[in-house]
Parts: C-alpha cells; sequence; structure tokens
C-alpha cells in the first residue's frame, strides 16, 4: 500500500501494509530515531510527533496516517523547543542515554506548548509510562520545570519585544 505523507516537512509516499507498525516502517525508512522498546507503547522509545502530538509509533497501524504530518526527533532536533528543552535537562544533570530520548523529549514539547503553566502533578501524571533508563522521574520533572521557565523568558521577552513595537 501506498501511503503519502508528510515527514520532517517533506512530502513523501512510504511503501507498508496497512497493519505493519508506523515504527518499523519508519526505522526501515531510515528514521533511526524510532526505536523499538517494550512494543506496548509505554516505554517512549518509538515517540513520533504525529499531527503535532506525541504518540508511540509502535502502536499505530501504517494505514492509518495517510496525509498525516509526522515528525522524527532527527527533524525536532533542529528546532529552538529542542535546544529549550535541552537546556531544562541539562540545568537539571539530566544526560540522555540516547534510546529513549524521543519520548521524554516530545513529552515536554507537549507541556511546553500549553497555554497554562501546569503543576507538578499534572507533568508527573503525563510521564509516569516512560521508561525511567536514564533519569529517574523526580528529575525528569524537574527538567521540564526548568525547560518551562526558560520557554516563558523567552517568550516573554518576544512579546516584550513585540509590544514596545506597536
Amino acid at each position: 500500500m501506498k501511503i503519502p505523507l508528510f515527514i520532517n516537512g517533506s512530502n513523501i509516499t512510504l511503501e507498508a501494509e496497512p497493519q505493519e507498525s508506523l515504527m518499523k516502517v519508519l526505522h526501515k525508512n531510515g528514521y533511526t530515531s524510532v526505536k523499538s522498546g517494550c512494543d506496548k507503547g509505554y516505554c517512549g522509545s518509538c515517540t513520533i510527533l504525529l499531527n503535532d502530538n506525541p504518540v508511540a509509533s509502535c502502536k499505530i497501524p501504517a494505514g492509518l496516517v495517510r496525509d498525516s504530518n509526522i515528525i522524527t526527533l532527527e527533524y525536532f532536533s533542529k528546532t529552538t523547543e529542542y535546544q529549550t528543552i535541552m537546556e531544562g535537562f541539562s540545568k537539571a544533570g539530566i544526560k540522555l542515554c540516547g534510546y529513549c530520548n524521543a519520548g521524554k523529549i516530545f513529552s515536554a514539547y507537549n507541556i511546553l506548548k500549553l497555554t497554562k503553566i501546569p503543576t507538578r502533578e499534572e507533568i508527573e501524571n503525563s510521564i509516569k509510562s516512560l521508561s525511567p533508563c536514564c533519569t529517574d522521574s523526580e528529575t525528569l520533572v524537574n527538567g521540564i520545570i526548568y525547560a518551562l521557565r526558560i520557554h516563558n523568558k523567552k517568550t516573554d521577552r518576544i512579546t516584550s519585544s513585540k509590544e514596545r513595537n506597536h
């Protein structure tokens, strides 16, 4: 089956069986940041952004993503949001292992794009299923909080600058 979609800003067509997991299809096509972990959608190793929402690609049949927009960690790592998240993670002392990065980074991104500032408990709930292979949950929450603060400072600076120019 031919599946037209957008991956990392490019319009492409993938060849796949409709029931084949999106994770396997992406990995076969060279998107190496999409890792195979638990194959149950819990660990975060196969996380991608599907229409700007983090999802476990191991749980999604390739046939369902026709005309969707997919962002992998390879592409996302070139964004300012990624730099902000990594700065927050670094401040918390998080050194990612390279295997489960996508789940942690895309979960942080999903929190950063919220319009309200989440509570610590809300952040804990949003990451509770992620693999703790390279950092514990408390440190990850701290890294996300640092990233939120950095993000909000940058956003405030941009907003203030725009207001002064009007």
